[in-house]
């Protein structure tokens, strides 16, 4: 039986494309090199979104809160063995007014509702995750058009505090953890966004993960 991995983010598992404002093919974009990595034995399913936030509520995008959106997805998707999540970056944004603790405290809430449904859901029970803590903005937001809606070096600094505040929910939630930070850096022109190269780098990281997870390794 293939293995079915749900990919849920934001605008770097859609696959932005940060100079075109469009989006990369399935030959770019992370999801697709994983797919082909890992071969015809696994389904690899994009949901992606555009400015997706973990609980946050848009007050001028509208319905991106990804937490009211997670419970039904993995419903219409089981069953599924693994789901790889990666969100926070637009949590960070000026008009939510975040730290990167606040959004620590959100993935937690976020990950105790997906548990929550695991626990009754037989289709579920056995779903892996791997908690992804998603690449800090770079360095070059600080002049780049559109640095205030992240705070600049407020936001800069909060981005790369991610990865210390999820990793030990993945042991309290009893999912695998990735610091994609350690692999994909966020691009110019916008430096929020992954280029093909780093989506190339995170895929080669995930490929490399994946297939052990699975194993229980």
């Amino acid at each position: 039986m293939r293995r079915r991995i749900l990919c849920f983010g934001d605008s770097n598992t859609w696959g932005f494309d940060g100079h075109s404002g469009g989006r990369f093919d399935e030959d770019t974009r992370w999801t697709g090199l994983l797919q082909k990595a890992l071969g015809p034995g696994y389904t690899v399913i994009e949901e992606g979104q555009n400015s997706r936030t973990i609980l946050a509520e848009d007050p001028i995008l509208g319905d991106k809160t990804g937490g009211r959106y997670i419970l039904p997805c993995l419903e219409s998707q089981r069953p599924l063995d693994l789901l790889i999540l990666m969100l926070g970056t637009n949590d960070l944004k000026a008009r939510f007014g975040l730290t990167a603790y606040n959004i620590g405290q959100a993935m937690d809430t976020f990950l105790k509702r997906v548990r929550g449904l695991g626990d009754y859901d037989p289709l579920l029970q056995s779903m892996k995750i791997l908690l992804v803590a998603p690449p800090p903005l770079g360095d070059g937001i600080l002049t780049a058009p559109g640095c205030e809606n992240f705070r600049g070096e407020t936001g800069l600094r909060y981005s790369r505090e991610l990865a210390e505040q999820y990793r030990p929910l993945a042991e309290k939630y009893r999912c695998a953890f990735l610091d994609a930070g350690q692999f994909a850096a966020a691009a110019p022109p916008d430096y929020i966004h992954l280029d093909g190269e780093n989506h190339a780098k995170l895929a080669k990281a995930l490929a490399e993960r994946v297939p052990l997870l699975l194993e229980g390794k």
